[in-house]
């Protein structure tokens, strides 16, 4: 137990430096936007603040998420996490579609840009989301949240080096236009990540079937069961990221409560076994009762 305390304070250390790096690096980036007029040096500040809220509202969701069960919410708190995956994703979008509006704008009414300025705030901001994505990297494994801001920061450093060839083409050739060009491409990766998560996390939120598993092939497995003659009623969602649950109507042949007990133990441990289904709720009922027809499944 002190173990995961000492894991997840190290996690919390780790997201603090993130979250007060990134904000240092949007602050840099929006004033070396404004003083040379890059659009793209902005376009990245705006979505490396986006990374810093994300990295703070995961932080806060963490600490959230950590409570106990309680008479309010009997099933813990651990979904916090995912409304602030939610709240994440959202912004994100908001923020792509901003900067394809500027965009738009920049082509209609051009401005030169410093491009020195440029390549060394860029170069900065490649340095600092490295640090951010290794700081990030390991917690990503296990958190909705965290991989989310991971891939973020994992793009931005892209984006980064995107700006910095904008700005070396500037220097060389003059091409302001592809400033503009950049701030066009960050903006159609931000939403596709955005729009490419969040159907996930909303699926998730509306209490939808886990994406790996079958409702058909868990009743087939449960009915294979001896003396299990008919599964109906069957509701199959997830309680988090990494917790699966069900409740079924389970119809048995026998009136035994030994049998009962060990036709329950047998469907639990499929359930954990084969589906990662850690959270069961089985109603067992006797064949003369009115129940659906067998294709009434839900």
């Amino acid at each position: 137990m002190g173990h995961g305390h000492g894991t997840e304070n190290m996690g919390d250390k780790r997201l603090t430096v993130a979250i007060g790096i990134n904000v240092l690096l949007t602050g840099a980036q929006i004033i070396g936007g404004s003083i040379s007029g890059s659009l793209s040096l902005i376009a990245d500040a705006l979505h490396n603040l986006s990374d810093a809220a994300s990295l703070g509202i995961a932080l806060f969701a963490r600490k959230i998420s950590r409570k106990p069960p309680d008479e309010f919410k009997t099933f813990g708190y651990k979904r916090a996490e995912v409304v602030a995956a939610l709240i994440n994703l959202t912004t994100l979008i908001i923020i792509g579609l901003y900067l394809i509006y500027q965009a738009i704008w920049r082509f209609i009414e051009p401005e030169e840009i410093e491009g020195w300025i440029v390549v060394i705030i860029a170069g900065v901001a490649l340095c600092v989301d490295v640090v951010t994505a290794i700081l990030t990297y390991t917690m990503s494994k296990k958190s909705m949240n965290i991989k989310a801001a991971f891939l973020h920061n994992v793009s931005d450093a892209l984006a980064s080096i995107g700006v910095i060839i904008a700005g070396t083409l500037i220097l060389l050739y003059d091409w302001y236009w592809t400033d503009t060009v950049l701030t066009l491409v960050i903006a159609g990766y931000v939403l596709w990540q955005g729009f490419t998560m969040l159907p996930k996390t909303i699926h998730l939120l509306m209490e939808g079937t886990p994406d790996h598993l079958s409702v058909d092939e868990v009743i087939k497995s449960m009915e294979s069961v001896e003396s299990v003659e008919n599964v109906h009623h069957v509701h199959i969602w997830q309680l988090d990221e990494h917790l699966n649950a069900l409740e079924a109507h389970v119809v048995v042949n026998s009136n035994e409560l030994s049998n009962i007990e060990r036709i329950k133990t047998e469907l639990k441990k499929l359930l954990s076994d084969r589906f990662e289904i850690g959270h069961s709720t089985l109603e067992f009922e006797r064949p003369d009762k009115n129940i659906c027809e067998p294709h009434m499944r839900s």
